[in-house]
């Protein structure tokens, strides 16, 4: 069977409908079309039968799908009655901004990719290119766990709500579970559970409000959610073009709901319940590194390789900032909300960490003291601190 094209659905009827029903429509349409004139051998009567016309080629619903989005963008535009910055005039400045590196964790042979608070707001967990997963005491920097994966690159890594347990995964295209205990000798390995299986790299995993159900993204494309107990998919998330390369979930308890970024230049917020893409943003010039909600989860941020950091208002549908400065010309890897919503510290290639002003738009400090790119950056569950991790093979905690 030859998929079909409703004979009732015109392009140019469609300019009354929201934002997200007409890209879809027009989306469908140009893959259906594409569809049918790649077959071989489509007799132009099949398209005369399903009323199409053949002059309305490819290049022509793209060429329509174009001017509706402009159009819509337009209409959208008209509702944009004032800018956040203009808003922020009157908030005061904030005043002058001081953090320390109170610790250095070492212990990792190679580049620091990913690291994770536990909620106990104490220990850290971290994953590196040298194929180890460390558990830290901030506290005292000592090393409480040490499991080596069978790959190098994990490149994800994560806490579970309890602090039992953490995941991980990489370039084994696995997530593993690892159950922590009290006893620092007990070997992990042995109680590894692999929970999830994608076709590419893991690229970033974090569990849900319980220990039962973890989110992974990889760079096969999609998203995943899986059951931590029997391996089980229990939904899959389908919408980017390209490697998804993180994520990050809604800090509602009763949140459904997750935002995703990927090498596509998108960032893509999802319903887990139903498994679809209910609002997309694509405003950044390249790859999506890192994501982050709003602590009020109204918002979110990205970080990306084009030297900019953005925030989205999910409320009003569109970004609604955009943090930058001509002297900064390298990617922004990672980025995290303090507990407020004030500040947004971005981790940026170029070795350095940027504090920004969320409301006013403004950079407010630069913090040094890595000496390579800054891979990771996590503020602690209680607000006093925060982690970055680098590819200098340490880990920093600043308060």
């Amino acid at each position: 069977m030859y998929p079909s094209i409703h004979p009732s659905i015109h392009l140019s009827t469609l300019t009354s409908i929201s934002s997200s029903p007409v890209i879809i429509y027009v989306h469908l349409a140009v893959q259906q079309l594409q569809t049918l004139c790649f077959l071989a051998n489509f007799p132009l009567a099949k398209m005369a039968a399903q009323e199409v016309q053949p002059s309305e080629t490819i290049a022509k619903l793209k060429s329509e799908s174009e001017a509706l989005k402009t159009k819509l963008e337009e209409e959208r535009a008209k509702l944009h009655d004032v800018e956040l910055h203009q808003v922020a005039e009157k908030v005061d400045p904030l005043g002058q901004f001081v953090m320390k590196t109170r610790r250095t964790l070492k212990g990792h042979g190679n580049k620091v990719l990913c690291m994770d608070w536990c909620k106990d707001k104490r220990r850290i967990v971290s994953s590196s290119q040298d194929g180890k997963v460390i558990v830290w005491d901030a506290f005292t920097t000592n090393k409480e766990h040490a499991v080596t994966m069978p790959c190098t690159w994990v490149m994800a890594c994560a806490y579970a709500p309890s602090g039992c347990a953490v995941a991980c995964g990489g370039l084994d295209n696995k997530c593993s579970v690892y159950p922590l205990s009290l006893d620092k000798n007990e070997n992990l390995a042995a109680k590894k559970k692999s929970v999830a299986m994608h076709t590419n790299y893991l690229s970033a995993c974090s569990f849900t409000n319980s220990d039962m159900q973890i989110l992974t993204s990889s760079g096969d494309g999609t998203c995943a959610l899986w059951d931590v107990e029997s391996g089980q998919l229990l939904q899959s998330f389908h919408g980017h073009a390209a490697d998804v390369l993180c994520l990050d979930l809604a800090p509602s308890e009763t949140g459904n709901t997750f935002v995703s970024g990927g090498c596509d230049k998108k960032a893509n917020v999802w319903d887990m319940r139903s498994g679809q893409c209910i609002q997309s943003f694509e405003t950044h010039e390249s790859d999506i590194n890192s994501v982050r909600y709003y602590p009020s989860g109204d918002a979110f941020a990205s970080g990306s390789d084009d030297a900019t950091c953005r925030l989205y208002d999910l409320r009003a549908d569109r970004e609604v900032a955009i943090y930058s400065k001509e002297s900064i010309i390298f990617g922004a890897s990672s980025v995290d909300f303090s507990l407020s919503g004030r500040l947004l510290f971005g981790g940026y290639n170029d070795y350095t960490i940027n504090v920004w002003d969320v409301l006013k738009g403004t950079r407010v400090s630069i913090l040094f003291g890595h000496e390579n790119r800054v891979s990771t950056l996590r503020v602690s569950p209680d607000g006093t601190a925060f982690c970055s991790g680098s590819w200098d093979h340490t880990l920093r905690v600043r308060e």
